[in-house]
């Protein structure tokens, strides 16, 4: 990234959010002496599943569409998005009551396609490929005059995410290392600017699928590593790694760990069967890591960022055969 492109700062976050009050949920911190012995430490889970939406979503579109100046608004905005983005970029759009044109993969669950058509937008299909995905959002941009919102290579997009990790330290400030997912970016480079900022001395810690790990590999080459073709039932953090998110990933993030599709499996049921809670593959991924013992979180005060819980009722993956790396 050029050296004059401006980067996320603590100022951005803190006016997104007062912007966005009163248009998200003040999600809960849950923990469970349960879950905390079987690992050996201090868990706490910051559940954006209850989040409008249903997914941390609706921080960041909330943020960028009031952020918008008029006339640029009501032109309309434009993403692209497998699901969580789109719904919360709708929901956003309509609450400003400006047009939103949605690109989605032709692959996306029902449940997310539901929520989108729900908040009004206006939905084209095309090829699950970020480059189909792209070609029909510049081609909307083309014929309607409307905004890209991009689902996290965008600065407001990620000072609206930022704001759970916010709320996470203020209800648990004695934190020592955050969780969270990452799969395009904005969530994980978002908390850790924030996390950073209100904490200097805790560790901020991405987790992502084993196969959808362009971050990892991004993380450990020092620059962003591309021709990584995604493979995950997380299918929201099949987005490849976004620049703006990478530029405060490689400053601010200690590491990033992968795991399985079976463990995500296998922490989605656990969350479900021990917090009574719907989590989506792509927010259980940070529990996936603690339970599957991928990181070493013995004698911790641990946050986890729980991302979603857009689930396919229909269609829950412990009763689909899984395939085990």
């Amino acid at each position: 990234m050029p050296p004059d492109t401006p980067s996320l700062s603590w100022e951005r976050i803190a006016a997104a959010r007062e912007r966005i009050a009163g248009k998200v949920t003040l999600t809960p911190v849950l923990s469970s002496s349960s879950l905390n012995e079987l690992c050996g430490a201090q868990l706490y889970f910051k559940c954006e599943n209850f989040q409008k939406c249903g997914a941390f979503k609706a921080r960041g579109a909330s943020n960028a569409v009031f952020a918008l100046p008029d006339e640029v608004a009501r032109r309309g905005v434009v993403t692209h998005s497998s699901g969580n983005h789109a719904a919360a970029l709708a929901r956003a759009a309509r609450l400003r009551g400006i047009p939103a044109y949605i690109v989605m993969p032709d692959n996306t669950v029902q449940v997310k396609r539901a929520a989108v058509s729900r908040y009004g937008a206006e939905i084209t299909y095309c090829e699950p490929t970020l480059a189909a995905r792209e070609r029909a959002a510049q081609a909307l941009q083309d014929s309607t005059g409307a905004v890209l919102v991009h689902p996290y290579d965008n600065l407001d997009v990620m000072a609206g995410q930022a704001t759970a990790a916010v709320e996470l330290l203020e209800a648990v400030p004695e934190l020592d290392l955050i969780l969270c997912p990452v799969g395009g970016g904005g969530l994980l480079g978002g908390t850790a600017v924030a996390a950073r900022k209100l904490k200097p001395a805790i560790r901020v810690v991405g987790v992502e699928p084993e196969g959808a790990d362009d971050a990892a590999r991004s993380l450990r080459a020092g620059h962003i590593v591309t021709g990584v073709k995604p493979n995950t039932i997380a299918d929201g953090l099949r987005g490849l790694l976004g620049v703006h998110p990478f530029a405060v990933i490689r400053t601010h993030v200690a590491d990033i760990d992968t795991v399985s599709d079976a463990a995500i499996t296998d922490a989605m049921r656990r969350l479900w069967e021990v917090l009574k809670i719907v989590v989506e593959p792509s927010g259980a991924v940070p529990y996936a890591a603690v339970a599957a013992g991928a990181l070493e979180v013995r004698g911790r005060r641990v946050g986890l960022i729980l991302s979603g819980g857009n689930l396919d009722l229909d269609a829950l993956p412990w009763m689909q055969p899984v395939r085990h790396a």
